[in-house]
């Protein structure tokens, strides 16, 4: 292939960023880091969009919707080299992608290749126009793009080796599982109680079991699988309640606490920088726990003096009708963090004390502890039992359980 002065600054960034990719332990395989050298990332955006933005490390919008929210992207380049190492895409598979926009679907190609057979879908014409035209223009024109909704994959060409879903579900139509062959694999972001992991799933039997859980954010599912989280403000958009199931509260009671002083508890529970991402495990510990369980959006410059949630847009916050108490953290030196809550309302008390005793526990028996096993039953099968603590999130055609081992004991 002849070399252009146009090719060398893509060919550059591209080699630049799989190597970020490579060091920082997101791509493992020989084969995912020759996908990333030869896909022409830049060629899969919007012309707006510079070459050093396509190749950076964070999400290139493609679509936004009438109020400025993201529709459709590229996703980080981090996250797509971590879903498609999950896949294990080998030569000759075929592979359903849902969501799509181009780029991961050449990336899938690339593992698949030529005698591989690649399908992606997406329900937005808009989406799946600009997908074909990229792919024609970077050399896959091998790839079949169909405009559908994903609730159904693409029957024609099932069954697949891997199905790869990149837009947030709530839940996991059969037609998915049906498409999908026995010893096969899906990734996709899953929803529980409003928290989402990417999840690695494989069939065990009746059920689809998770082999490996990675903290994530997609735009979510739109169609027959649209399930999206309800909405409570409580102070205009500043501050939104998310609720992902049946539990019940008054919104206007909960507002009228926001009025009442907050109480601040602190736990003996701390983190340093070094650790990282050691505390991820702590909202799916928190969402698991059989009781109204919610999570906060905030604006923090709307919301500064009144609210200072852990995370600003995902906080893990325990519910009654009433009151609320949520996850926050302080710096008490110079690389030290320590967990707290702060309460709102007449059971800001008790809230408030109980949260710092899930941390405690959690810190003390799953931090570095067993992490949770995640399955995913059709409706009407069997569900696990005699398990040490289970949440079970029922949705219309599944029900996930997140089962916590029994700990193993003082460390």
């Amino acid at each position: 292939m002849m070399v252009t002065a146009d090719d060398i600054a893509p060919r550059a960034l591209r080699a630049e960023l799989t190597a970020r990719l490579v060091s920082k332990g997101w791509i493992r395989t020989p084969a995912v880091r020759a996908a990333f050298e030869r896909v022409p990332r830049h060629l899969f955006v919007p012309a707006t969009v510079t070459l050093a933005d396509a190749y950076a490390d964070e999400i290139v919008a493609t679509k936004r919707g009438p109020d400025g929210k993201t529709m459709s992207s590229v996703s980080a380049p981090w996250l797509q080299a971590y879903m498609v190492e999950q896949a294990e895409i080998q030569p000759g598979a075929r592979v359903l992608e849902i969501g799509s926009g181009g780029y991961n679907a050449a990336l899938i190609a690339e593992l698949a290749g030529p005698q591989g057979q690649i399908v992606t879908v997406d329900i937005d014409a808009d989406v799946t126009t600009a997908a074909r035209a990229y792919l024609d223009r970077a050399g896959y024109p091998h790839v079949h793009v169909v405009h559908g909704d994903g609730e159904h994959g693409h029957q024609t060409g099932a069954p697949y080796d891997a199905i790869i879903i990149t837009v947030e579900a709530a839940d996991i139509p059969p037609a998915i599982i049906e498409q999908l062959e026995t010893d096969g694999v899906i990734v996709m972001p899953l929803r529980m109680r409003g928290i989402t992991r990417t999840l690695t799933l494989r069939p065990r039997g009746d059920h689809l079991a998770a082999t490996a859980a990675l903290q994530c954010g997609f735009v979510p599912m739109q169609g027959a699988g649209r399930d999206l989280t309800r909405r409570i403000l409580l102070r205009g958009d500043a501050v939104v309640l998310r609720l992902d199931d049946a539990t019940e509260v008054d919104a206007a009671a909960l507002a009228a606490a926001l009025d009442r002083p907050r109480a601040d508890v602190w736990s003996p529970v701390t983190i340093t920088m070094q650790e990282g991402t050691s505390f991820e495990g702590l909202h799916l510990w928190l969402a698991s726990q059989p009781r109204p369980f919610g999570t906060l959006i905030i604006d923090r410059e709307r919301t500064a003096g009144l609210l200072d949630p852990q995370d600003k847009f995902t906080c893990p916050t325990l519910l009654s009708t009433d009151s609320l108490a949520y996850l926050t953290m302080r710096k008490t030196g110079d690389n030290c963090w320590q967990f707290g809550a702060h309460g709102f309302g007449p059971d800001a008390g008790t809230l408030t004390s109980d949260l710092i005793d899930l941390l405690t526990v959690w810190d003390r028996d799953y931090r570095p502890g067993p992490a949770p096993h995640i399955t995913v039953h059709p409706t009407g099968t069997s569900l696990p039992d005699g398990d040490h603590l289970r949440l079970l999130v029922p949705r219309r055609h599944t029900t996930i359980a997140v089962t916590w081992p029994a700990p193993a004991g003082p460390r």
